[in-house]
């Protein structure tokens, strides 16, 4: 046991079994611990992550590596007091610990449980909650003008960035605003060296350049650095796994009142061996894993291949047959599936960052030379570069494929990672061909027609995870799979992308009621096929079934195109609410969001699809482009 002997008192820690951190009430207890028992605390919470972590899954790489530093913040800065900010969000787990939430570590990214994430509706210490990267430092641009208008002079704001954050645009339009200011922003730039995958680029080197052994500069000389230019105050390097070392620098930071850049430097993964050894990232998100080994733990059978798998061998394919085929990340070679490419043809594949929005400007380039780049993304990240993919790609009618994967509901990552928005802002570009496959034979098949297509820009959009068996298509008709027909049509079910399984169990529910159904896969699903038209025209209701925001979805485009071919089939529009989902397991979220094959035989029966209808209607040939 570690016995810590300060008197008793609210928050403040008296006594903890070793890697028992439930008594740790909020910062000021790890304030007021003694200098002696920083080394033991920051063992314990190592030894606690790696328990829970492994056990739960979650962002372990970059928690490991941040410990002593979130421990010296805490006990440099008065939190929430001051506000301290963590860029990205992943790496905040520590402070989750530090701030009094370690008993919620059994539900961590669990449904009712704790956050992956900070979160403000979890704790006051939270400032903000949105896991994307480089938005840290104009959080604290803002809020160190707000203390200024309001007087509050002796406050603190701090952005912790790292893990790649960093190379993100935004994170450079706000050092631009903070450096000209007198504001008291303190930056601590976490350098691991890695986003995934090790940092590349400029400032990779130019900070590779700052850490590297050589002679000290001579006492009272300024270390010239790309952000001394910029108006900061630089200090550092400093061994950020050094808890004393990094507390004299934090306060020095802190005491300063003008912007400082702290340059600590960390080891992702630090203290757990097969993270630190882990060639490929680091350990930096996992399943769960064995904590001794670090390796996910053996089943009966191999694992299935995930979409993200099927994806990387299909492209590599391609690669193989087409010079002109290029690929586009950002700091997500290997989750994007773009490694086996990558391996094989190391000039043809693009990593640029964190940097979202010059990837697709950057692909557009490519395409205006010639090329036919795959800009490979989660979906969560693309709507970042909405204006990019409008205005630098779609406007010039560029032959750029969009590959979004983790579409849809991703489960444990939460709000800010579904990728439930896509195609609702994709389906507003003109030109934009949509794909959703269905199963993975599928997505092979469309990406090779998105490749092909040299008209303009492109997007196939997939879950997390491991699709289902392939499904074969009962016929083919204008660009449309039937999957599936009754005798009578009653019921059209038309199925985007991984819905079809439970459109096909819902069909053979209606079915058993005496209720003829056609379940339809679209592939492309915008722009809406003309097969898709007479389908509709022929049913008595259309049930449109998507992984996707109901508003402006695959649905909603589908339901406006009949109306504007004067088709008057009543179309039921499901999806994911006009809401901020929590975090969850998929299934479950799915059938909260009303999508299962139950609440589809549900709906279809409360719209009286067994009912008789009077009404006919045929196409009228408008115009294709308004749908």
């Amino acid at each position: 046991m570690t016995e810590f002997s300060e008197a008793p008192m609210t928050g403040q820690l008296t006594a903890m079994k070793e890697h028992d951190l439930t008594a740790i009430d909020g910062p000021q207890a790890v304030r007021r611990l003694q200098t002696g028992q920083l080394e033991v605390l920051a063992e314990d919470i190592r030894t606690f992550l790696i328990e829970t972590v492994c056990a739960s899954g979650g962002h372990l790489g970059p928690n490991l590596g941040v410990v002593e530093l979130t421990i010296a913040l805490h006990r440099v800065f008065d939190s929430p007091r001051d506000a301290i900010l963590f860029d990205t969000g992943h790496q905040a787990y520590v402070h989750k610990i530090l701030t009094g939430r370690a008993a919620g570590f059994d539900r961590l990214r669990q449904a009712g449980g704790l956050s992956g994430y900070p979160s403000r509706s979890e704790s006051e210490h939270d400032w903000y909650e949105n896991s994307h990267a480089s938005a840290s430092l104009s959080y604290a641009d803002g809020l160190a003008k707000a203390n200024e208008l309001r007087g509050r002079t002796d406050r603190s704001v701090v952005a912790v960035i790292g893990d790649g954050a960093m190379t993100g645009g935004m994170a450079w339009e706000a050092l631009n605003n903070i450096g000209a200011s007198e504001r008291p922003v303190v930056v601590v730039l976490n350098d691991n060296g890695r986003s995934y995958a090790p940092t590349s680029g400029a400032l990779a080197n130019h900070l590779y350049t700052l850490k590297r052994p050589g002679d000290p500069a001579p006492t009272g000389w300024a270390v010239t650095t790309v952000f001394t230019q910029l108006g900061f105050t630089y200090l550092g390097p400093v061994d950020g796994h050094d808890i004393g070392a990094l507390q004299a620098t934090l306060e020095q930071a802190r005491l300063l009142r003008q912007p400082v850049l702290v340059h600590a430097v960390t080891v992702k993964g630090s203290g757990f061996g097969p993270a630190e050894g882990d060639e490929a990232d680091c350990l930096h998100a996992v399943g769960t894993v064995d904590a001794v080994t670090g390796r996910p733990i053996a089943t009966t059978s191999p694992p299935a291949p995930s979409w993200t798998s099927f994806f990387g061998h299909a492209l590599l394919e391609l690669a193989d047959e087409r010079e002109e085929l290029v690929a586009v990340t950002a700091a997500m070679l290997r989750p994007a599936g773009l490694y086996p490419m990558a391996v094989k043809y190391p000039d043809r594949v693009f990593d640029v960052g964190i940097a979202e929005q010059h990837a697709v400007t950057s692909a557009a380039g490519l395409a205006m030379g010639g090329f036919h780049p795959v800009v490979a993304l989660y979906s969560t990240f693309l709507t970042r570069a909405a204006d990019q993919v409008l205005m630098d790609v779609a406007l010039h009618r560029l032959p750029v494929t969009f590959v979004l994967d983790r579409a849809g509901v991703t489960g444990p990552d939460g709000a800010s990672h579904h990728g439930m928005w896509d195609a609702s802002l994709l389906g507003m570009v003109p030109g934009l061909r949509i794909a959703a496959p269905r199963d993975g034979c599928q997505l092979r098949a469309l990406l090779r027609e998105a490749t092909a297509h040299d008209e303009g820009p492109t997007a196939i959009r997939f879950p997390k995870g491991v699709p289902g068996k392939d499904i074969e298509a009962v016929r083919h008709m204008d660009g449309v799979d039937v999957l599936s027909e009754g005798g009578i049509r009653d019921v059209l079910l038309l199925s985007y992308g991984p819905m079809a399984p439970m459109c096909l169990q819902a069909a053979q529910q209606l079915t058993r009621q005496g209720i003829g159904v056609t379940v339809a896969d679209p592939r492309w699903a915008a722009p809406v096929a003309p097969g898709l038209l007479d389908l509709a025209a022929g049913h008595r209701l259309v049930i449109t079934v998507e992984d996707n925001s109901r508003a402006g979805g695959l649905g909603d485009t589908f339901a406006m195109c009949l109306r504007d071919h004067a088709i008057t089939t009543p179309v039921h529009v499901l999806g994911l609410p006009r809401a901020f989902l929590a975090h969850g397991r998929r299934e479950e979220l799915l059938t909260r969001a009303g999508l299962s094959s139950g609440q589809i035989v549900s709906i279809a029966l409360h719209a009286g699809a067994a009912k008789p209808s009077d009404h006919t209607t045929t196409p009228t040939g408008a115009p294709n482009d308004r749908c």
